[in-house]
């Protein structure tokens, strides 16, 4: 019932019209019980809820009024449940009481039937309120289901930011193959999976699907030369597709990547067999962190999902434990990259390993190894090492949170020093590192709850719905090489990058599912 609270079908009989508290969970308002100024109470479409929608006249000036009740006077969140299938925006504005607080653009969706949610920040004064959505333009205002007024704390995030980036973006403009933009699509597949309502769920995946379908063609042959770890990263994509749609060219696409990494098909490894960060001379040698995530879920992904099993398994894992065998120190943390050349200008000449421990890069190795763990067979000769490993990890987690914010600074061990700050990528996959530990029995909750509480308080206080009804999520780091401790404190601390765009959708899938 999570995502119906927020979606397509949400609320429907149970809730009705509330009048609790004022931070009651959720109160929903149909429209077509408030008072309409030039629309018509319709039923010609599928999907709303209640007894019809509002058809508003198509002009600027038409409006939709809800009366809310407010015990007492506070901060809220509305959601307005819209259809728009003209193909283009329709802008209106969203007043309180007399006093315009926002303009929600009302962005076309996929057609009549399809409904769509915009979510607004409001105060509401105690007692009766009006709030009126009123059509801006000669096109007058999408068709309008139902307000839900919620307390911002019970919040949807997962739905909120996939609405809201959807809105941003469409398929064609989200970006091209890329880690990072199919790290967030495989968050959005996190939210589908989780949805409850087929048609939201469906309209989730028709996004993905049309974003994979600009690379993939008709006989699943992808045109890129995969001769770098972070390029094949968007291969779950394909995975998920595959099992959503049965279509075998995802199968095939992802069968391309997948071969490139067997035994003999000419990806470099060490001398111990891990995988390069990339076939080039700049990577040549390496092993960072990040890799692990890259590569590793996806060739665990596919043993589970389309086949060749054993092989995919052990890759996946083999992978890890070579890697954690130069990275992961006794403080449980990994270093961000190991150079079994010790050419790289950032490598220690003995050691060959970076100087730091780069948050987000522990982060990847964390979020591979508890899904690798899930997909591996129970009896597979590496998983007693794995699972010490993330035992460690863990431990290492959990000693340099940050006490005051519940997150995790961008250069984890050196908190207390200048220049560094709590970065929310990093944390959110830190709490799900920890949280998935303790749900499968590798850590014990007693010593590792708190953890997570605190690292699910601190995620969240980086996320907020602001007057354009869209999601904000703030200090990310963006995107990073191998350096010094200067260099990563002065990364560049951005707004919904889509590093941590993805990062919080699998923190929040898991964390609150």
């Amino acid at each position: 019932m999570r995502a119906l609270a927020v979606v397509i079908g949400m609320l429907v009989a149970s809730y009705g019209v509330t009048s609790g508290s004022a931070h009651a969970a959720s109160s929903l308002y149909e429209a077509e019980n408030a008072t309409v100024f030039h629309g018509t109470v319709d039923r010609d479409h599928l999907g709303y809820t209640g007894t019809g929608f509002v058809n508003t006249a198509n002009e600027a000036g038409a409006y939709v009024e809800f009366s809310v009740s407010a015990p007492a006077a506070g901060g809220f969140a509305l959601a307005l449940r819209h259809a728009n299938g003209t193909g283009e925006g329709r802008a209106g504005t969203v007043s309180v009481n007399g006093a315009v607080i926002s303009a929600p653009a009302f962005a076309a969706t996929a057609d009549w039937n399809t409904w769509a949610v915009t979510r607004i920040p409001v105060t509401l004064r105690a007692g009766t309120n009006a709030i009126r959505v009123t059509g801006a333009t000669a096109g007058g205002l999408p068709n309008l289901d139902s307000l839900t007024v919620s307390d911002p704390r019970s919040t949807d995030w997962a739905d909120a930011l996939v609405d809201s980036t959807m809105e941003r973006y469409t398929p064609a403009t989200v970006g091209g193959w890329s880690y990072p933009v199919a790290l967030y699509l495989m968050g959005q597949y996190q939210v589908a999976r989780h949805t409850a309502d087929p048609a939201r769920r469906a309209a989730l995946i028709a996004y993905i699907k049309a974003w994979a379908d600009r690379f993939v063609d008709a006989s699943g042959h992808i045109g890129i030369t995969f001769n770098s770890l972070d390029s094949m990263m968007p291969g779950q994509v394909m995975i998920a597709l595959y099992r959503e749609t049965g279509e075998a060219k995802y199968g095939l696409a992802a069968k391309q990547i997948h071969d490139r990494l067997l035994p003999g098909a000419g990806y470099p490894t060490t001398s111990d067999g891990g995988f390069w960060h990339a076939n080039s001379a700049d990577r040549a040698n390496q092993l960072w962190s990040d890799g692990t995530f890259m590569a590793d879920p996806f060739m665990a992904q596919y043993g589970r999902y389309i086949g060749d099993s054993a092989q995919s398994y052990d890759i996946a894992a083999k992978q890890l434990v070579v890697y954690a065998g130069h990275l992961q120190q006794a403080n449980g943390l990994l270093k961000h990259a190991y150079d079994a050349s010790k050419a790289a200008t950032w490598s220690d000449p003995t050691s060959g390993l970076s100087s730091e421990y780069w948050c987000r890069a522990v982060g990847w190795y964390g979020v591979a190894a508890t899904e690798i763990l899930d997909l591996i067979p129970a009896d597979h000769p590496l998983r007693a090492q794995l699972t010490a490993t993330v035992r460690d990890l863990v431990r290492g987690i959990a000693a340099y949170q940050d006490p005051a914010s519940g997150r995790w600074f961008q250069v984890v061990d050196k908190g207390s020093s200048a220049g560094n700050w709590t970065e929310t990528s990093c944390s959110a996959m830190f709490t799900l590192t920890a949280d998935a530990a303790i749900k499968r029995g590798y850590v014990p909750a007693a010593a590792y709850q708190a953890t997570v509480d605190a690292g699910k308080r601190g995620a969240l206080d980086r996320i907020s719905l602001h007057s354009d009804g869209l999601t904000y999520l703030t200090s990310i780091s963006v995107g990073t090489n191998v350096g010094d401790y200067a260099y990563y404190t002065a990364r560049s601390r951005a707004t919904n990058d889509f590093h941590g765009l993805g990062a919080f959708l699998y923190f929040f899938e898991q964390v609150n599912g």
